[in-house]
């Protein structure tokens, strides 16, 4: 079976309040991407689960992939047999586009599919939730304002129908956590979902993501890339997530090629 987990961005980004848990509740739209990772699942003749990857180099701990992990929860719930996974990531790490959770969730829904498990959306949101926030987003894939952790989840209405999408990942690692601890949470004055009904036209003075600011005094080429996109006719743009991946959206398609040196560039065709 290939798979074709997909990235998402970032619509606005609120930080609303630190929770007891440690974590924070947050106001966001969440809304697919079409740059995407490969992954193939195989039955392996010897009946040993075996995980491989090829693509953009992952960091750290191997066993912590998402992939595994998803695969890990299902093994320890019903009695499937092993599988070989191979991830060929294209989909930047640590760019705030939700690739590792994407990869995470797909997993999940093909071992439902592939053993008739029967498990229903709400039950693989479950299972999502227990591999990370963001992962629950991916089980529908669809628009939606996303609260709490980033998993309480509503279908909004927006439709970007039409635009172009360029995103650009410069070299630079951000650390969720580090992040979160630099942000001053408050109530927005005005709800996420309010916004995006406006034009996008009107997103630039409305549509904020709270991390910009500190993230882009730390790093002054992430307000550069941003500042680029706007100069060459973007009617919108935004890092997405806690960085570093920012994005543009264009009303014709265009043409930038040479003006961002050692990093990822990603094109869409039209919305």
């Amino acid at each position: 079976m290939i798979l074709k987990p997909n990235c998402k961005i970032n619509l606005g980004l609120k930080v609303v309040r630190k929770r007891k848990d440690g974590f924070h509740d947050i106001e966001s739209v969440f809304y697919p991407a079409g740059l995407s990772d490969t992954i193939e699942i195989n039955y392996p003749a010897d009946g040993q689960f075996r995980f491989s990857g090829s693509g953009i180099p992952i960091p750290g701990d191997p066993g912590s992939n998402l992939c595994i992990k998803a695969f890990e929860l299902m093994k320890s719930r019903f009695r499937i047999p092993a599988v070989t996974v191979h991830l060929n990531k294209a989909i930047p790490v640590g760019s705030g586009l939700g690739g590792g959770s994407s990869d995470g969730a797909f997993i999940l829904k093909a071992l439902n599919e592939m053993f008739l498990l029967g498990l229903k959306t709400d039950e693989l949101k479950d299972f999502a939730s227990s591999l990370g926030s963001d992962c629950v987003f991916f089980i529908e894939n669809i628009p939606v304002v996303a609260k709490g952790r980033g998993d309480v989840l509503a279908e909004v209405a927006v439709n970007l129908q039409g635009f172009f999408l360029m995103i650009v990942v410069p070299p630079v690692y951000i650390n969720t956590a580090e992040a979160y601890s630099m942000v001053h949470p408050a109530e927005p004055a005005t709800s996420v979902e309010e916004i995006i009904r406006q034009p996008v036209s009107r997103w630039k003075e409305l549509l904020i993501n709270d991390f910009e600011e500190i993230i882009c005094k730390k790093y002054p080429l992430i307000r550069r890339i941003k500042e680029i996109l706007y100069e060459n006719n973007a009617v919108y743009s935004s890092m997405s997530g806690s960085g570093s991946a920012v994005y543009g959206l264009f009303r014709q398609a265009p043409r930038l090629e040479g003006l961002f040196p050692g990093c990822f560039v990603w094109m869409s065709s039209q919305l």
